[in-house]
């Protein structure tokens, strides 16, 4: 880094660190972690396939973001929120992680799903774990297996129960191109 750069960064910090509160972020890694996760899902039909799979997004309300996909991790201490108050926070076109479960298909007859399940340990110091699941079903509860494997995730990697649960799932008949779509929201 240049000596311009250098010092104009460290006036950047400095003045972001004056006058602020003790939950205000930092560090770049503070930044990075998410503070609240909405869950979202959706469903969209099309002769096109990316079209159907726009049309997901838009069902879900996120089709105006870069959606940037992140493996499953649920951060300690995030707080879930709801949609609508997820989507207060975000900009059309900002750049918004998610942990997100996709399924396309145009084999009409069948069913599709998309599922998320999550599982969030007792002590909010400690990660909790977000599953992602998609393919072909017919009447089995997949929902209730995707937050089963969260669960399990949760207990091994640190031998504990989950204080909470939950998944959100979607299922729909193949007509055209259909594609389902269930994602875990971050906001930064």
């Amino acid at each position: 880094m240049c000596k311009t750069t250098k010092n104009k960064a460290k006036e950047f910090n400095s003045a972001h660190r004056i006058g602020r509160s003790s939950d205000c972020p930092t560090s770049l890694s503070d930044l990075l972690k998410p503070k609240k996760v909405f869950f979202v899902k959706g469903v969209g039909r099309h002769e096109d396939e990316l079209v159907s799979f726009e049309l997901a997004l838009r069902d879900a309300g996120i089709e105006r973001f870069n959606l940037v996909l992140v493996s499953s991790i649920f951060p300690p201490g995030c707080e879930i929120v709801e949609k609508e108050e997820g989507l207060k926070y975000l900009q059309p076109g900002q750049v918004v992680f998610c942990v997100m479960a996709r399924m396309t298909s145009n084999d009409v007859g069948k069913t599709i799903y998309a599922s998320i399940g999550t599982a969030i340990p007792e002590d909010p110091k400690l990660n909790g774990y977000i599953t992602e699941y998609q393919g072909y079903c017919n009447n089995e509860d997949v929902g209730s297996y995707a937050e089963k494997m969260a669960a399990y995730m949760l207990e091994t990697a640190f031998n504990i129960k989950s204080k909470k649960t939950f998944n959100i799932t979607i299922k729909a008949d193949v007509e055209k191109y259909t594609s389902v779509v269930a994602a875990a929201v971050f906001v930064m």
